[in-house]
């Protein structure tokens, strides 16, 4: 049996957490809740949006980084087709997480930030050195963690508790993510308080 490579990737928690807004109103609640009309009548100010919509563009960005990791990851012709299935359902995942992030920003009134290009992902992180299947999913799994402890970074940093909502629900879904890589790795499943240390 083969050593896994291990790949070091940039800290999303610091990433994030560097980024992250401290203060948060009821606009964005009524946002972030589906709510568009409630929050324009809300008022918020220019500060708190760009701050609101700056943490979640950090957000977007490492949404962005994720599909596009599961598009390399897929290409490599290295996964088996019920472990390719799976990439592209958590590929999907990360679309939809897309899709609402870049609605929540537009509605505050900023501009999404911009996806990369594939061969920018790509040399960023550095997929030439996957040579298995064990490969991409220990890379896939490593990204997933990433993203779990990143969203458990923010967190704490939202005043108004109902704004953690969505970024809960991304981490939720990236935890799912990670035990399931985990679980095909032939890992044990992760204890309590495995995340967000």
């Amino acid at each position: 049996m083969t050593r896994p490579l291990n790949f070091s990737f940039p800290s999303r928690r610091q990433f994030l957490v560097g980024s992250a807004a401290t203060t948060l109103s009821a606009a964005a609640v009524a946002l972030l809740a589906g709510h568009p009309t409630l929050a324009a009548a809300k008022g918020e100010t220019h500060g708190a949006a760009a701050s609101d919509a700056g943490t979640l563009n950090t957000a977007l960005a490492l949404e962005h980084e994720g599909i596009n990791a599961y598009t390399l990851g897929a290409q490599s012709n290295l996964l088996e087709k019920p472990v390719l299935a799976l990439a592209v359902k958590f590929q999907d995942d990360h679309k939809a997480h897309r899709d609402r992030l870049i609605k929540v920003i537009r509605t505050l009134g900023a501009t999404p930030v911009q996806e990369k290009s594939l061969a920018e992902y790509a040399k960023d992180l550095e997929v030439d050195k996957l040579k298995s299947q064990t490969d991409v999913l220990n890379f896939a799994a490593g990204l997933e963690d990433e993203a779990v402890n990143a969203y458990l970074g923010i967190l704490p940093a939202f005043n108004d508790r109902q704004l953690a909502h969505l970024i809960g629900q991304l981490a939720a879904d990236e935890t799912l993510h990670f035990t399931l890589l985990s679980n095909a790795l032939g890992r044990p499943l992760p204890g309590p308080f495995s995340f967000g240390v």
